[in-house]
């Protein structure tokens, strides 16, 4: 136990200490080595640490029965009861033992069908929600396995490539450096590039690379952790008020004018009180609720709050995200805009150029994208030698790959961002107002635009400057709209229900992909809801008009989701936000639903009202509609109840008055 005790305090106390000491230092703090740890070894720190996920509060079955007679209309029946034991006994007369038993059975009852209807649906969320816990390739006892990232501690040698979500904050070990998307934890815009040595945090994705990892910590202790019943109540407040108002009148016409004796008039008014109570609602809406969350999973819209369905019946606006929701969240080339600077140089040519200059393994979206231009990806090499690749990074901002043709003679091949390309050009100034011009035409057709280009290195050696380089082309880049986005905005609209484009890229790109999907593109930057950079077509617009005739927002920061959401709040709309980061969390907490999209982060899904298993956001809209079919069915329940309601109240006060 005294090394447990050692390595507890070495994690838990000291754990800024395993993110800056060297990586030896860190083996020997956590007691491990560079082999990863045995299954004993492993089995008795997550006894000592606990599981790898964020700690769920565990409710009372018990206390969450008798929530649910703790609501308006139980409140009725239990004054009832009451008043059946309690009063009657006024008159010299034994309690009315029957009614009250009769009460109470039936809200137990009542509170035993709500409570199971509620926890099996709970349950089936449950199961849904673990299919989407994530894993991990982790080393164990000398063999690599994959398994559940939760059985995850302190001291376990983990890997890490292309498209994993981080388990657990770590060290790096040797190998090349990784390109590490951390912004739904830090709001960095920008993939950033991880070395040996350097820590990663839970919750992150890996764009690039493939490397070994040390764990150092798990759970609560990571950086992750460490950030990290509408129309019932409507209804029993309306039967309360008019049982009230019925009861007062019954009093008032028997005491003071029939001058009744204290007995009968106890007997007619518990007549009246149990005549009044809507027994059965609360099982009814409890029930049609919880089918109602049973078929909204099936659809892929994990309901965690039951009252979320009636919310998401009346939802009127939706802010959306566009890159994963909108869009399909991968890259394509429109070839026929191919711009070619170079004599002859085709289109063709500055494709095959540009995914030379493209990793064929471990590709971030832009390097599938091109190299998916090509009929064989294996064109991307074929009769070349490969001498030296020379990987992405932030301040470059290209890719270049050296290699040897079937001649023998030695080339050099870049792409990346036009201005770092165009710096590379012997002729520059030539072309540079050309180059411009182009950037700017793809920029107003919401395309981003990736340059091209081309070196011959007459000494053969791969450390050679080697001869001028060539800007042979640029190349349109942009996310396309899902097949069914269009069509899915159409229903919603037709719906009522106004869907706003909120999203991190460019104006320009926000307004091109708003016109492709025919939802309009009266858009701003984020910088508008600050006051800031309007212009004189919306300068005397108020902020809280602004955000509501927009159709979308481009640049936005978590702030201003939320932002958004309250000032569409406090003009009565119905606000529904689409989420799937850390910073996304405040946004849709705020939210009347926060939506949680496929593949969204453990603190998004947890601030959210509603979790999709499915990518995109038609899901979102045949939620809508069966969550509108589930409220009628409630409504028309109701509207029935009440109306027999008055008609039996009517009839009560006409027999005491008689």
């Amino acid at each position: 136990m005294g090394e447990k005790s050692e390595v507890l305090e070495a994690v838990l106390k000291e754990a800024v200490d395993l993110e800056s000491i060297p990586i030896g230092e860190v083996f020997e703090n956590l007691r491990c080595s560079r082999e990863g740890l045995t299954t004993e070894a492993s089995q008795q720190r997550l006894e000592l640490f606990g599981y790898n996920k964020l700690e769920e509060k565990k409710e009372s079955k018990f206390l969450k029965f008798l929530g649910f007679m703790w609501n308006p209309l139980s409140w009725v029946m239990e004054a009832a009861a009451i008043m059946a034991i309690a009063l009657a006994n006024g008159g010299g007369k034994p309690p009315d033992w029957q009614d009250f038993v009769g009460i109470i059975t039936l809200l137990v009852i009542n509170s035993t069908i709500s409570f199971i209807e509620e926890n099996n649906a709970g349950n089936a969320a449950a199961a849904l929600m673990a299919r989407l816990a994530p894993k991990a390739k982790v080393l164990r006892d000398g063999r690599w396995s994959e398994e559940d990232a939760a059985i995850l501690v302190p001291g376990d040698v983990i890997s890490i490539k292309l498209g994993d979500i981080v388990p657990a904050d770590s060290r790096l070990l040797e190998g090349d450096p990784l390109k590490i998307d951390q912004s739904a934890l830090t709001g960095e815009s920008l993939p950033v590039t991880k070395g040996p040595g350097d820590g990663v945090y839970s919750g992150s994705t890996c764009k690039q690379g493939e490397i070994e990892a040390l764990v150092i910590a798990t759970g609560v202790h990571t950086f992750f952790g460490k950030a990290a019943h509408l129309v019932l109540t409507a209804i029993g407040n309306f039967c309360i008020c008019s049982i009230a108002v019925g009861m007062l009148v019954e009093i008032i016409v028997m005491y003071p004018i029939q001058d009744r004796k204290y007995r009968p008039g106890i007997d007619n008014l518990l007549v009246l009180l149990i005549g009044g109570i809507p027994i059965a609602m609360p099982t009814v809406l409890s029930v049609t609720m919880a089918i109602g969350s049973h078929r909204l999973a099936q659809q892929g819209a994990i309901t965690k709050r039951m009252t979320a369905i009636e919310e998401m019946a009346g939802m009127d606006v939706l802010c959306s995200d566009k890159t994963g929701t909108l869009t399909l969240n991968k890259l394509t080339v429109d070839k026929n805009l191919i711009e070619v600077f170079a004599k002859g140089v085709d289109a063709d040519t500055v494709v095959l150029m540009a995914a030379r200059a493209s990793r064929l393994e471990n590709q971030d979206a832009i390097d599938a994208a091109i190299v998916g231009m090509l009929a064989d990806p294996k064109e991307a090499r074929a009769g070349i030698q490969e001498v030296h690749f020379l990987p992405f990074n932030p301040t470059d901002k290209r890719t270049a790959l050296t290699y040897i043709d079937s001649e023998g003679k030695m080339h050099r091949v870049s792409k990346g961002a036009p201005e770092q390309i165009l710096n590379l050009a012997h002729n520059k100034s030539d072309i540079e107002h050309r180059v411009h011009a182009v950037i700017d035409k793809f920029a107003e057709r919401g395309l981003r635009s990736l340059a091209v280009a081309y070196q011959e290195v007459p000494e053969g050696r791969k450390e050679s400057a080697g001869g001028p380089w060539h800007f042979i082309g640029l190349m349109p880049l942009f996310d396309p709209p899902r097949h069914d986005s269009a069509e899915t905005i159409r229903r919603a609209l037709n719906l009522g229900v106004n869907v706003k484009m909120i999203t991190g890229d460019q104006l320009a790109i926000g307004k091109e992909t708003g016109r492709r999907l025919g939802m309009g593109t009266n858009m701003y930057p984020s910088s508008a809801l600050l006051g800031q950079n309007k212009d004189e077509s919306i300068a005397a617009l108020p902020i809280d008009e602004l955000i509501e005739k927009a159709d979308g927002f481009a640049g936005v920061f978590p702030e201003h989701k939320y932002e958004i959401v309250k000032r569409l709040q406090a003009l009565k709309h119905i606000c529904g936000m689409t989420g799937d980061g850390v910073n996304d969390a405040p946004a849709l907490k705020k939210a009347d639903i926060g939506i949680a999209v496929a593949d969204a982060t453990d603190a998004a899904r947890s601030a959210s009202d509603i979790v999709l298993t499915e990518p995109g956001l038609s899901v979102i809209i045949s939620a809508v509609l069966t969550s509108r079919a589930i409220f009628q069915r409630m409504k028309n329940y109701t509207v029935d109840f009440l109306g027999n309601l008055s008609f039996s109240k009517y009839l009560a006060i006409s027999s005491s008055i008689t």
